[in-house]
């Protein structure tokens, strides 16, 4: 007779597999190696010489298409190099007296004066203009934006030549259609009229041109701006009772500001060294009346072949961009540390 004691467990079968055999252990090294995989799959940065060799080309590339010609540009403006010299091959170092001259010559300061002027009012009516239609894109419905998008990028794609053409068309004294217009609409004297008979009345017709194919970069980008602004400060602006102009100022304009600030610092570079504009629709003329500092320049080296006095020109002008340009720089950092 078999005796079971109350407290022994039944002993289990000689052939049974030990409870770890359907688990194998993991080796301590591949548990290492486990653990160590996600420090191997992060990309290590690069140090030491690496990253100045990368960049190494594009500052080479940028020193010899900027800083080179900048370099000399700089060095003809302390020579006196004319025709005579041209001819002699002889470039004489004459110290400030470039600089000099032109700071006692009063057509100078009479093209930084206009050159200013036509800065200033052509870079307002680009900004006001440039975001009234940017606004009025944002509230035009699909078909009409489009329409109005694509009329914008054309007059920004059109090359400057061909624009020029088209305005010296326009305002021609025989057959312009602006004498047409105006003879049209009851308004005498336009027989013939010539809207080139003046300086002023020449950068007028230019300030038309640069705002014309300006504004299609300003409005754009603030119609772009415009899609940022949530709709629910709208709807917060509505309910407190604002109109249109506090809507913008309260609402617009604060959340915008960035966008303001560095476009008209790109306006201001833009039209300050516009030359292609005042050049080809009458060459500075007439009498030298409509010129600005870039075609000053070139008229000066070019046409009268004082190269020094024009590498002299060139540089106040660039130093001039610069005193203007300080102002923005503050404004923009300025900016950037009150976010």
């Amino acid at each position: 007779m078999t005796v079971h004691s109350q407290g022994a467990a039944p002993s289990a079968p000689q052939d049974a597999p030990p409870p770890s055999a359907g688990r194998p252990k993991t080796p301590p090294a591949a548990a290492g190696r486990t653990s160590g995989s996600p420090r191997r799959a992060r990309a290590s940065l690069p140090s030491g010489w690496l990253p100045y060799a990368l960049v190494a080309p594009a500052v080479l590339a940028l020193a010899g298409l900027l800083l080179y010609p900048l370099f000399k540009n700089i060095l003809l403006s302390f020579q006196q190099v004319n025709k005579i010299e041209l001819i002699q091959r002889k470039a004489p170092f004459v110290g400030l007296d470039n600089y000099t001259a032109l700071l006692g010559d009063s057509r100078f300061w009479t093209v930084v004066v206009r050159s200013f002027v036509f800065t200033a009012a052509n870079v307002a009516l680009i900004m006001v203009l440039g975001s009234l239609i940017g606004i009025l894109l944002n509230r035009l419905g699909k078909t009409m934006r489009l329409v109005l998008s694509l009329a914008l990028v054309m007059a920004w794609a059109m090359p400057i030549v061909a624009s020029v053409t088209v305005f010296q068309w326009l305002f021609d004294e025989q057959f312009g259609v602006v004498n047409w217009l105006m003879r049209t609409l009851g308004f005498a004297g336009y027989e013939q009229h010539n809207w080139f008979e003046t300086g002023f009345s020449t950068l007028v017709i230019i300030t038309i041109l640069v705002v014309w194919g300006s504004i299609p970069f300003v409005a754009l980008n603030m119609y772009a701006g415009l899609t940022t602004v949530g709709a629910e400060l709208y709807e917060a602006a509505r309910m407190d009772g604002a109109n249109g102009w506090q809507t913008f100022w309260k609402v617009v304009f604060p959340n915008l500001k960035p966008f303001f600030l560095v476009t008209t610092f790109l306006e201001v570079i833009w039209v300050f060294k516009a030359f292609t504009q005042v050049y080809a629709m009458r060459a500075g003329g007439p009498d030298r009346a409509s010129e600005t500092l870039p075609v000053f320049a070139y008229i000066e080296g070019q046409s009268q072949q004082h190269y020094g006095l024009a590498a002299a020109i060139s540089v106040l002008t660039i130093l001039m961009l610069l005193v203007v340009m300080s102002f923005y720089f503050r404004l923009i950092l300025k900016q950037e540390e009150e976010q």
